[in-house]
């Protein structure tokens, strides 16, 4: 099983329902008025670059890197679907954004996830890759 992460242009509706999917399951976890996802128009910025991944043709994940400034990025969007999770999806798409930010020279990583149980997943993802 092979994992293939890809930048993406978010015009399919795929890539659009996996959004939502994402949407969703942040307000689901969070309070509201503390949704810090961007929507797809947000993630079609200039300043936001978005990858999707991909295992056996079949859409699995995404995540998006913004640029908050010359130095810094912000992890954005970071999703697995259900039925792929614990196969390395995450963890490949962060090796994609933090490819990316050293490319472009970044000094600072930075990013914003929930405190809510369903989000103790992506703390360990982030921990485990120096995020603190």
């Amino acid at each position: 099983m092979s994992i293939t992460v890809r930048q993406d242009d978010l015009s399919s509706t795929e890539v659009q329902s996996l959004i939502a999917e994402h949407l969703s399951g942040m307000q689901s976890n969070s309070a509201p008025g503390h949704v810090h996802a961007l929507a797809i128009e947000g993630l079609q910025s200039p300043n936001v670059t978005f990858w999707v991944a991909f295992i056996d043709g079949m859409l699995c994940g995404c995540g998006a890197l913004k640029e908050l400034d010359p130095l810094t990025g912000e992890v954005k969007s970071m999703r697995t679907r259900a039925a792929f999770l614990r196969h390395g999806v995450g963890q490949a798409v962060l090796d994609e954004i933090v490819r990316t930010a050293r490319q472009r020279g970044y000094s600072r990583l930075v990013l914003e996830t929930g405190a809510s149980p369903g989000f103790v997943s992506a703390h360990t993802l982030y921990q485990r890759n120096g995020f603190e």
